[in-house]
């Protein structure tokens, strides 16, 4: 799985405003601000992040003393809302949905394995919010992802 820098950025971005909404909820944060914090060029971020606003994943206010807050609390974003966001769907093949593709032969069943990996990308991004990273209290199945042999070695 390939995860972009709109994706990695977007994160890194929405933790920070996590952490403001946890001890201030109408806090507003800048683009700029994030984006220095954590070594991101600036007009990508707000590009990024003005994504995430038309998503209703963000509010904004222009201004002086605009900037930025999540929408919504921090427990009702999870990743996968994210990068659908930002990306499009979780997994797709060649530009379709998994579900639609058709096979023959021997590759009859690879459908089945495509399906499957959805499922698996579902099962973690979906039941992982920003307020879960931000605490880091991962889920019994994250946890267990991470601790399977091998989760850590490169390949």
């Amino acid at each position: 799985m390939y995860i972009s820098a709109r994706v990695d950025y977007a994160m890194r971005a929405l933790l920070e405003l996590a952490v403001a909404q946890r001890t201030e909820p109408r806090s507003l944060l800048k683009g700029d601000a994030i984006a220095e914090k954590h070594g991101i060029p600036t007009k990508f971020l707000v590009g990024v992040l003005t994504t995430l606003r038309t998503a209703g994943i963000l509010a904004s206010m222009r201004g002086k003393d605009g900037g930025f807050r999540l929408a919504k609390p921090a427990k009702d974003i999870s990743v996968a809302d994210v990068m659908r966001a930002l990306e499009g769907p979780l997994a797709e093949v060649r530009g379709e949905r998994p579900e639609e593709t058709e096979y023959v032969g021997a590759a009859e069943h690879l459908r089945d394995v495509w399906i499957a990996t959805r499922v698996a990308l579902r099962s973690v991004l979906e039941n992982t919010s920003l307020a879960d990273i931000e605490s880091g209290e991962l889920s019994t199945e994250v946890a267990t992802l991470l601790a399977t042999p091998g989760a850590w070695a490169r390949r």
